[in-house]
Order: C-alpha cells, then sequence, then structure tokens
C-alpha cells in the first residue's frame, strides 16, 4: 500500500477558514500515531513540538503556529491541539485496511497563516516518512 492525499477541501465561514483533508497512510495506527503524539513525531513533518503534554488539558507549544492546550485526546486515534494565532489543528485516525491508516484532518484558523497547499506538502512529507518505515 502507498500513502494518498485522497481529499482535501477549503471552507471560510465569516473570518475563520477551515481546512479538511484525507490522507491515506501507508502503516497501521499504532505506527503513525507517533507523528501526531510526540514532539519527535509532529518535528519529523511538520513543526517543533517545544512543549507537548500528552493528555487531555496538557499544554502545546508548536513553533510554527503558537502556545496553547491539547483539547481531545483519545490515544492511538485522535490528538487535538488548540492554539493561540495558530487556531485548532485536530488529527483523527482510522483503521484502513489491514495494514493502513486513513487521517482525517481538520485545520480550523483565522487569518492567512496557513493554505491548503502547504498542507498538502506536509501530508507528503508525512506520507514519505511513513513509507520509509520497516
Amino acid at each position: 500500500m502507498t500513502g494518498s492525499i485522497e481529499q482535501g477541501t477549503s471552507q471560510t465561514r465569516g473570518n475563520t477558514h477551515i481546512l479538511h483533508f484525507l490522507v491515506r497512510l501507508p502503516r497501521p495506527m499504532e505506527a503513525v500515531w507517533p507523528a501526531f503524539s510526540t514532539p519527535e513525531g509532529l518535528a519529523a513533518w511538520f513543526t517543533s513540538a517545544d512543549v507537548l503534554e500528552p493528555r487531555l488539558g496538557g499544554a502545546v507549544t508548536l513553533r510554527d503556529l503558537g502556545a496553547g492546550h491539547v483539547t481531545a485526546w483519545d490515544v492511538d486515534r485522535v490528538a487535538e491541539y488548540t492554539v493561540e494565532g495558530g487556531g485548532r489543528i485536530r488529527f483523527h485516525l482510522e483503521r484502513d485496511g489491514e495494514e493502513g491508516s486513513a487521517l482525517r484532518f481538520t485545520h480550523e484558523f483565522r487569518g492567512d497563516g496557513e493554505s491548503e497547499a502547504r498542507w498538502r506538502a506536509r501530508f507528503h512529507r508525512l506520507i514519505e516518512q511513513m513509507e520509509r518505515l520497516p
């Protein structure tokens, strides 16, 4: 199985932008989860997490986006970070066949800080990283 970005949509409601992606990853959820839930995993494809307390309500600081809190946490399934200036970022994993995972991603933010193209580039890095895992 190879990874792919199945869809990406962008909506605007007032001054709030919402990006959604479905990303298929060629590894089981247990192998993919650290990419969203650990400082090392996030830094490998997205941005450095200077602070990450892996629990609901824990502190988080994402270098390119800002500081905030973990607003959803379900081990091996959901990590959501809400950061000042960077909005809400949600990673929701689901099983995808025998060996794969599907990431349902949402980024809700205000302003012009992010773009669909920028997230696509990040997800391509994530897919490449997952394809290199043993």
